[in-house]
């Protein structure tokens, strides 16, 4: 057998299916579409899963993909052995009720015996113990002797490996294919054989015979349009064809893992902890480059988290192999090279991913620092209790606020001779893994909560007509209520009526939806918002305002037109404004996402500091700039290579289809883009950035306004201006002078007013020598004073302080119910043990309050003013007490 590098075997794989009449598909994003299930895609049918259960209709019945996948379930693994990754290549063929299990089972044989040149002998397939339609084919039309063939039967539990189920839903029998690595790779026993857990027999295929609808009880019934999904792993088959020990020695993982070696100045496999750390990296360099390449950006909560938590798991083993610089980006680097044959777009977002990577890895140096900080403190606290195990939740609060893994802070703790509280962190652990699971609703089979719109018609589809038109003559194909599927909706009642063909746009791409009326002879149907629908139908969603609509009736839809070119020219603007952002502040900068309506635009943007005003002047002057120029914008349709070529802008995770719109508008933007457009620049009329602010970790949101909600926004400022200018009594040219002198006088106003209480202070204090006290030597002033704030207390306690030269201090004061008790003592009486806030905590409780600080001076507050008395006699107690 020829040893084929990955690249190859992806290759080879795609051209196979292609020949047998399947389309093949690019990978789809790692992040789930219309799928609320899964934080991540984790296999290679997942995206797959409209055209399964038929709410989608496929491009064509025969599909095949190299699908990436990324699974975090069994994360603390990976490194430990050499099986476990959470990133990984997934090859698929596909059949949406076309062929079955013959078609599958000699196909799966064909490639890997005829095209990979696999020796026939050392294969050897199972099936699910009752599937005897299976064992038939592999024996009587493949050729391959029964005794070959093992069957897996369900366990106690009803569970078995070789029957897929995942809950209600679709199901059926599996059969794999084992590839015989040689006794090299075995255990040794004499009983070796396929279902043994060493690394001798190795799954290279696994076809899922989807044949059977289960009702999650153990009751199944057949299928109408049964269909295949083929899962295989591309990294395990190319272990097997290069017949390597582990996924980590195929070519483009060896390539990372030498790259690792080289920055670590180590070897592979010379110690066992250091190859833990190796292959963590190898792993997790794959995963946060893929993410982040799809727009991913570390965060602290969802799919965000999990690449948090990969890059800093690198960051840190690389510290521990002793790379004690940046070095997650250079490694990217490689892992760009390797994979950028199956994934050009690594290439193309190459600048970006290498400064997500450097950004969050520069945090964590910063962050690892903070929780070495925090872990002292928390050694300290331990040593001073007598305790020997650290507390799970403050095990956790390092793992978790600091970035601090949980293994660092055991390793350092023992070294001290100190424990962590294991079960209370997993605890806390759990806890974070169920508000990481709440960010995924409860859903269905399909991720997406039980609608009526998936009683349609699948083969229900509405053709967009509305680029160059806003109003159009078409057929009702659907009409529902909330919960069900109509025949009519009458007057009042809320519903959806679909059609065969709309000028109304649905709200995509962040452009929100069209709004207007669909009428028919005395009918008149209210269109609030427009909505996509799975498998391209478009739902109108109102109420009838007058008269009926009826399934088949022929009727006029009208889009409101001042709306619609309210919200062109903010989303034309959006264009605009993404090009003018890449020109002031760099070619990083990508949409991360975008709102348009009519009355404002929201764009959120990949950038790593807040903008300065000087940049935001300098983005808003370009974007005028061009809608001065009144540039032309330009629509046309061509394939996604082509577009690719022009410089078109795609957006992150989007799916897009064989032929796309590429919008340009003069030579200065040029985007793929579905939604509409103004006809020229010069139609938006003026543009303004009203905030820029932070959204979430190297993510910035600017809004912004155009148009008529320029206007308004104008007008609402222009009211409010007015009205303060009369609160004021001044003209709005003259506000400024006017508030200045107010403050001016407010100040002088102030001032005066602090004297005066001052003075009225002083004058209730009346004779102080009278008043003082001397306890054990120390001369102790306390007294209460009517109707005095804390800084008028503090001012009149330096004064006393001063005018008694040497002892303790204590005023008390009742305002508006609330009482102040402050205390000072000088330095002398500090000396000899006098300690204002211990003075003051043992007295605040006398008037319902608390409180405490220095020896010198503390201060507390209360709420009974009636204690103020037997608060002042507790003072010479408490004084005493402490000489």
């Amino acid at each position: 057998m020829k040893k084929y590098g990955v690249n190859e075997l992806r290759r080879m794989y795609l051209e196979f299916f292609e020949s047998k009449g399947h389309l093949a598909m690019k990978s789809f994003s790692l992040v789930p579409h219309n799928d609320n299930s899964l934080l991540l895609i984790n296999a290679g049918m997942a995206p797959l899963k409209p055209y399964f259960t038929g709410q989608e209709i496929p491009p064509r019945r025969r599909v095949t993909t190299c699908q990436k996948c990324v699974r975090t379930g069994d994360i603390e693994n990976v490194g430990k052995t050499a099986r476990h990754l959470t990133f990984f290549e997934m090859l698929g063929n596909f059949s949406f009720g076309d062929y079955f299990k013959h078609e599958a089972i000699a196909w799966s044989w064909e490639f890997l015996t005829k095209v990979i040149g696999m020796e026939p002998d050392r294969l050897y397939p199972s099936i699910y113990g009752e599937d005897d339609e299976a064992y038939a084919i592999w024996t009587k039309e493949i050729g391959v002797p029964g005794d070959r063939i093992t069957r897996f039967y369900r366990d106690e539990n009803g569970e078995c490996d070789n029957f897929w189920e995942h809950g209600a839903g679709p199901c059926g029998p599996c059969s794999e294919i084992y590839y015989d690595r040689g006794e090299k790779y075995g255990c040794g026993k004499p009983d070796c054989k396929v279902g043994c857990d060493c690394d001798r027999f190795m799954e290279v295929w696994n076809n899922v015979f989807t044949q059977f609808n289960g009702d999650g009880h153990g009751g199944y019934e057949e299928l109408e349009n049964k269909n295949i999904d083929t899962g295989m792993g591309l990294e395990r088959l190319a272990v097997v064809v290069q017949d390597v020990d582990s996924v980590f020695d195929v070519d483009t993982m060896k390539a990372i893992r030498d790259k690792i070696c080289e920055m670590a100045g180590t070897t592979y496999q010379k110690d066992e902890a250091q190859d833990v750390s190796i292959r963590l990296i190898t792993d997790h360099i794959r995963s946060s480059t893929f993410m982040v390449s799809d727009g991913i950006m570390p965060s602290n909560e969802g799919r965000g988290y999990v690449l948090r938590r990969l890059i800093r798991r690198a960051v840190r083993h690389g510290r521990m192999l002793g790379i004690n610089k940046q070095f997650m980006a250079e490694l990217a680097k490689t892992v760009i090279n390797e994979s950028k044959d199956g994934y050009p777009e690594l290439e193309e977002k190459k600048e970006f991913i290498l400064n997500v990577l450097s950004q969050e890895e520069n945090k964590f140096d910063k962050t690892i620092d903070q929780g070495l900080n925090i872990l002292n403190q928390m050694q300290d606290e331990l040593a001073k209790s007598g305790k020997k195990e650290l507390a799970g939740e403050d095990a956790f609060k390092l793992y978790d606020t600091y970035g601090f893994p949980v293994d660092l802070t055991t390793e350092i703790l023992e070294e001290k001779g100190y424990t962590v509280d294991e079960k209370g962190f997993e605890a806390a652990m759990e806890e974070q893994k169920q508000k990481a699971r709440s960010a995924r609703k409860t859903t269905n089979y399909m991720g997406a909560e039980e609608t009526v719109y998936q009683q349609l018609d699948p083969a229900l589809t509405t053709e967009f007509i509305g680029y160059d038109r806003l109003e159009a003559d078409a057929k009702v194909t659907a009409l529902t209520t909330d919960s069900d599927v109509v025949a009519a909706l009458t007057d009042g009642q809320k519903g959806t009526i679909i059609v065969d063909k709309t000028p109304f746009y649905a709200t995509m791409g962040g452009q929100q939806a069209d709004i207007g009326t669909i009428v028919c002879a005395d009918s008149e149907f209210k269109v609030k918002d427009t909505v996509k629908l799975l498998g391209g139908k478009v739902a109108h969603i109102g109420e009838v305002v007058k008269g009926m609509f009826k399934d088949g009736d022929t009727v006029t839809l009208k889009v409101d037109a001042v709306n619609r070119a309210a919200t062109c020219k903010n989303h034309s603007a959006t264009h605009l404004l993404q090009e003018a952002l890449r020109k002031v502040l760099g070619s990083h900068v990508e949409q991360a996402g975008s709102y348009n309506d009519a009355n404002r635009l929201r764009f959120d943007f990949t950038h790593f500091s807040a903008m300065t005003p000087e940049e935001i002047e300098k983005v808003e002057a370009i974007v005028n700039e061009q809608v001065a120029a009144n540039l032309p914008v330009v629509t046309e349709v061509m394939s996604l290579d082509e577009a690719k070529k022009t410089g078109a802008m795609a957006l992150f995770g989007e799916k897009y289809g064989e032929k796309v719109r590429v919008v340009k508008m003069g030579d200065f933007s040029t985007e793929l883009c579905g939604g509409t457009h103004v006809a020229n620049t010069g139609v938006i009329g003026y543009f303004k950035i009203v905030s820029e602010s932070g959204v979430a970790a190297g993510t910035r949101r600017i809004e912004a306004l155009t148009g008529d909600g320029l206007m308004k926004y104008y007008a609402e400022i222009e009211k409010q201006l007015n009205e303060v200018a009369k609160a004021a009594k001044a003209e709005p040219s003259k506000l400024v002078n006017k508030i200045n002198a107010m403050h001016d006088e407010i100040k002088e106003l102030s001032s005066e007013n602090e004297k005066l209480k001052a003075k009225l202070a002083n004058d209730a204090v009346g004779d102080v020598d009278s008043q003082i006290k001397e306890v054990k030597g120390i001369k102790v002033l306390a007294m209460a004073v009517p109707d005095v704030d804390m800084n008028g207390l503090r001012n009149l306690g330096d004064q006393m302080k001063e005018k008694i030269g040497s002892g303790v201090v204590v005023l008390a004061s009742a305002v508006d119910g609330k009482v102040t008790l402050l205390a000072m003592a000088t330095d002398d009486a500090v000396k000899k043990g006098a300690h204002a806030g211990n003075l003051i905590k043992g007295i605040a409780a006398l008037v319902g309050g608390g409180g405490g600080g220095r020896p010198n001076m503390a201060q507390a507050g209360g709420k009974n003013p009636d204690g103020i008395p037997a608060a002042i006699e507790k003072v010479y107690e408490v004084v005493e007490s402490q000489l």
